[in-house]
């Protein structure tokens, strides 16, 4: 199997995707911008060939590169990156070169939120009132049926990139009057605490790995606002959160894929569809799947694509969580105390890349145990803050 993969420096973590890849027998063929002599050299070692391209946005060089992979070792399975900003490139090349996976036809399903919402209705899970607004008097529209807050969010954005909370008439016009020029939906808001159902699928849909997270707050709270965040597994999946999860799965139809689903849990207790992303959750959280299931999620992921399927047998051992700090902000306890204190229970401690440090703080604290209540204690201590000034 020939597997094309897109930026295999970035983020660093990912080349373990590679690595299980060519372990599993395929040919690993890497395209990124950066120089091959700036590559990490596991990074080089996990791949049987790279192609540099100068920019990445340029998909006339990428089909380039797939035709110089195509011509040395034959047809191209797969193209992937695992990464959301790239699902169009992927979409494109897998058209152009007749490959398994997403095509352009769909793409519209899995990167604009308006057209989530219908596929979270024919899944029938419910989902916020929400609509495209073009105009201030179509947001006016929506406003006089749900009142405020609402929120507004690029339709086809990446993350919380460029969403906002608009509580009042006047945060509506200084909205419009700096709105960028791309579609923008706007919805309720809804207050809850934000759940999400993660996962694998195999190549006829079948979930190979599940998994649930819950979050101490929503990432558009985390980068507007600088907050440090914190959200852990669960060791055992809400049933109406499965059962919305999986219908989920079958109206998107997700196939030999990861998934990421996003859901807001009310006061009530009802699961409210959010957004959908066909992609690993980010950042560290698939070595949080390992850490919590001792699994190796990489490997899991190659046997998939190079076999179709797997039979993965795991159990949720453990809750992993992920606690960040940042460097603006003054800690109770210092990092050599948490380390100190909490060493029989964290397993990793991550160094953020500083494009997602707005939203994963600038240091991450990963640490796991089979009881919530060691979770709950080691966060509290981890984003105790103190009343020191610079």
């Amino acid at each position: 199997m020939n597997v094309v993969y897109l930026s295999p420096h970035f983020p660093l973590h990912y080349h373990r995707f590679c690595q299980s890849l060519k372990q599993a027998g395929a040919t690993v063929l890497g395209i990124g911008d950066a120089d091959h002599s700036q590559l990490p050299p596991e990074v080089v070692d996990s791949l049987t060939e790279y192609y540099r391209v100068q920019n990445m946005h340029d998909i006339d060089a990428i089909t380039r590169a797939c035709g110089f992979f195509t011509h040395k070792y034959g047809k191209l399975d797969r193209f992937e990156s695992l990464n959301e900003y790239w699902l169009d490139t992927e979409a494109r090349i897998r058209d152009d070169f007749n490959m398994f996976g997403v095509r352009s036809r769909q793409i519209d399903d899995y990167r604009r939120k308006s057209r989530m919402k219908a596929k979270f209705r024919l899944a029938n899970v419910p989902t916020a009132r929400g609509r495209l607004v073009r105009t201030i008097e179509d947001a006016r529209a929506l406003v006089a049926k749900t009142g405020f807050p609402v929120v507004a969010k690029p339709d086809a954005g990446v993350g919380a990139l460029g969403t906002y909370r608009l509580d009042d008439e006047q945060d509506l016009i200084r909205f419009f009057r700096s709105k960028p020029v791309v579609d923008y939906i706007l919805e309720e808001f809804i207050s809850g605490t934000i759940f999400s159902y993660d996962g694998l699928t195999d190549r006829n849909g079948h979930p190979v790995f599940t998994t649930a997270h819950t979050f101490s707050q929503g990432i558009m709270e985390t980068v507007n606002e600088g907050r440090h965040i914190s959200y852990h597994s669960l060791r055992e999946i809400p049933t109406t959160l499965e059962t919305h999860g999986l219908r989920c799965l079958r109206s998107f139809n997700v196939r030999e894929r990861f998934f990421h689903i996003e859901f807001f849990q009310t006061a009530d207790g009802t699961f409210v569809g959010l957004e959908v992303n066909m992609r690993p959750p980010g950042g560290f959280t698939t070595d949080m799947f390992n850490y919590a299931c001792n699994i190796d999620i990489y490997r899991t992921w190659a046997q998939v694509l190079v076999n179709g399927n797997v039979d993965l047998d795991y159990s949720r051992k453990y809750h992993c969580c992920y606690a960040s700090r940042k460097n603006n902000l003054f800690y109770r306890y210092s990092h050599e105390e948490i380390l100190s204190r909490y060493k029989k229970f964290i397993v990793q401690v991550a160094a953020v890349p500083g494009v997602f440090s707005s939203a994963l703080g600038d240091i991450g604290y990963i640490f796991r145990s089979e009881h919530i209540e060691d979770i709950d204690t080691i966060t509290q201590t981890i984003h105790e803050t103190d009343d020191r000034q610079e």
